[in-house]
């Protein structure tokens, strides 16, 4: 079944090795695999912090799984987090990918960064929930992401009930 899902990632540092990622698994169209334009993120930004949040609640529509793709510096990014915590709100199926193996333009890796995001929500009993914790993150590079990833999309919505 294909999903729509939502790329979270640090759009100045990791945009190359996203788009790596992303690019493997279009079957559709750009916009309906959460492509985004950076033009059109760059006027996003100039309404501020409202507008942003706004402007991922409605990325968000639709989507049924949420990856975040990890970085050297993603879990400092604050906008990251909360895409964790509305994409968790909204009961999306969520999971990481490490992509700091992933070559940039320049030919170079990176360090890998940490799935340390902080509480980004509340279960039904009330107990904090982490990403770190309770959701699977993956290695581009060591776990053949290429060949896998729609199976990780559809263990982590079907983990959500999606």
């Amino acid at each position: 079944m294909a999903r729509k899902t939502f790329f979270s990632f640090h759009y100045g540092n990791d945009v190359w090795r996203a788009n790596i990622v992303r690019n493997s698994w279009v079957t559709q169209d750009r916009q309906a695999a959460g492509f985004v334009d950076a033009a059109d993120f760059e006027e996003v930004k100039k309404g501020g912090d409202a507008a942003i949040k706004k402007w991922i609640r409605e990325q968000l529509n639709g989507t049924s799984v949420t990856i975040v793709l990890i970085g050297s510096e993603t879990n400092t990014r604050d906008y990251i987090k909360y895409e964790l915590q509305q994409s968790y709100e909204k009961g999306n199926g969520l999971l990481g990918i490490y992509i700091h193996q992933v070559k940039d333009k320049d030919g170079k890796t990176s360090i890998k960064g940490s799935n340390q995001f902080g509480v980004i929500g509340k279960d039904s009993a009330g107990k904090d929930v982490y990403f770190s914790t309770d959701y699977p993150c993956y290695d581009w590079i060591n776990d053949n992401g290429y060949a896998n990833l729609g199976s990780w999309i559809e263990a982590a919505a079907k983990k959500a009930g999606r």
